[in-house]
Parts: C-alpha cells; structure tokens; sequence
C-alpha cells in the first residue's frame, strides 16, 4: 500500500478494517472471560517451553541453511518464477488495490485482522485488572493503537508531510532490497537465540 497511489486512502482503509476487528474481537474476549481459563490457557500453551525450544531450533538450522548457501537451488527458481511474473506484469492483488480504495481496504483489514500471541496475553492482563467498563474499553483501544503503529505511522507522514513520506519510502524500498536479506538473517537467528533461551529458563524454573 505504501507504493501504490493514493497510499493514505488505502492505509485509513486498512486501519479502520483491522481497528474494527481487533477492538470489537478484543472487547468480546475480555467481557466475556473476564480474566479466566480461556485466553490465559491459550497464552500458556502457546509460550511452552518445548514449543519455544522446537521453533527456534527449526530458525536456526533455517538460518544456517541460507547462510551457507545451501539454498542456491531454491532462490535460483524464486528468481526465475519472479522473473517469469515481472513479464506478466503487477499481480492481481496489486491491481485490485491499485483500482480499489479505502473500502477495499477496509474489507482487507477487517478480514485479515485476528488475535495474535501477545494481543492474547495483553487482553488477559487487562481482563485480571478489574477495571471499569470505560476503562476496560479505553484500554483495548489504547493496545490497539499500539499494535497498529506500523498502519499509523506512515499514514500520518502522507497526512503531515506527503512528499517527504514518499521519497522516504523509496529510499526505505531500495535499502530494503539491497540489505533486507542479511538484516532479516539477522533478526531470525536473534529470534531463535530468544526462543531457545526463554524454553531453556522455561524448563529449568
């Protein structure tokens, strides 16, 4: 959405789809558990320790493997399937945004945004509160406006500032594809270190 024209309309779309969604599936969690098994079971069991062990062992040797080039065969094929699109021209998702709008994107949001790991343990942290009714509410809005930064910020740049915004994002795009690799490398072996790291202290607590 960022590249394709009209990139706040499209970003307010997506913001209001997924704020919609999130806030409403949020309140519903926490008025109805209301702090109890549910929400705190699901968190539990998706934080468990031999879980988190697994899934970082299964980065690493991801990691090891892109790293070492053993990989060759599958970017060699990614690079001629991304050829291969380029002659096609744009993909259908994009032309759809592209000939869309906001409410395109409203839909999208509003469909793709569902409950993750950590919006789970926020909302039972809040449900554990015991809060006003128009506390409980401004909280789930307040932890939603922190989860959908990354909607918000650019959309305030192309409200502010829209040229700046734009020739930042280029400049973001080209270093993006020049370094996202190793920068993404990066972050997955810190990641696994992380995962393995806290299933480790997991079971050993």
């Amino acid at each position: 959405m960022l590249v394709l024209p009209n990139p706040r309309r499209l970003l307010l779309g997506y913001l209001l789809g997924a704020m919609m969604t999130s806030v409403t599936l949020g309140l519903v969690i926490v008025f109805s558990l209301d702090g109890s098994s549910a929400v705190t079971s699901t968190a539990k069991h998706t934080i468990n320790p031999i879980v988190d062990i697994v899934f970082g062992g299964l980065l690493l040797v991801i990691a090891f493997v892109v790293a070492t080039g053993r990989d060759t065969r599958r970017r060699a094929r990614s690079e001629r399937k991304r050829a291969a699109k380029a002659d096609k021209g744009p993909p259908r998702w994009k032309r759809a945004l592209s000939r869309g709008g906001a409410r395109t994107t409203f839909a999208i949001g509003a469909l793709l945004t569902l409950p993750g790991t950590s919006y789970l343990l926020a909302l039972s942290a809040t449900a554990k509160e015991d809060l006003s009714t128009v506390a409980t509410v401004l909280t789930v809005v307040a932890i939603n406006v922190i989860m959908l930064g990354l909607l918000e910020i650019p959309l305030i740049g192309y409200t502010v500032s829209p040229e700046r915004t734009a020739a930042t994002v280029e400049r973001l795009g080209v270093w993006l594809s020049r370094d996202g690799g190793k920068i993404a490398l990066v972050v997955v072996v810190a990641l696994a270190l992380a995962l393995v790291g806290r299933g480790i202290g997991g079971l050993l607590s």
